[in-house]
């Protein structure tokens, strides 16, 4: 198997971190661009990479996706990802971090932005779970 088809079609689950940003009692959510989940609201986040830290992988994920800086508070949840079109499977450890610094600049893997209430997701196309997480990080954040 070549570096590329292994890439595309990992062999195993892919670890992955995101983070439920909250800034004044608001929660950034990015839209997805591309697949897997495109057009989908979700947390900035992605792979961990071999001999990083989570919280590493997340400063940095979220640093490259939205150029925040962030303090982790905790972690939230996790949540397996098995997407219906075979695009992989995922180990999703998600955490409650504190917008601290710089304004978002999205990469090309989001498309928008937003900063809403937990409450104001109103008909968002939101991925799997995500409610779940923003209340359970929310909870956090407020403790």
């Amino acid at each position: 198997m070549t570096a590329v088809a292994a890439a595309v079609h990992p062999r195993h689950p892919q670890l992955a971190v995101s983070g439920a940003i909250f800034r004044d009692d608001k929660v950034l959510l990015v839209r997805r661009a591309r697949s897997p989940g495109k057009g989908f609201y979700s947390l900035p986040g992605g792979r961990v990479e071999f001999g990083e830290s989570l919280h590493t992988a997340l400063h940095r994920e979220v640093d490259e996706e939205t150029g925040l800086r962030i303090e982790i508070v905790g972690l939230a949840g996790w949540r397996e990802v098995l997407p219906a079109t075979g695009g992989g499977h995922y180990l999703i450890m998600s955490f409650a971090a504190r917008w601290a610094a710089r304004e978002v600049v999205l990469n090309d893997e989001h498309d928008d932005f937003s900063w809403l209430s937990p409450e104001g997701l109103g008909d968002l196309k939101l991925t799997g779970g995500l409610q779940d997480v923003i209340a359970a990080a929310r909870r956090l954040i407020q403790d």
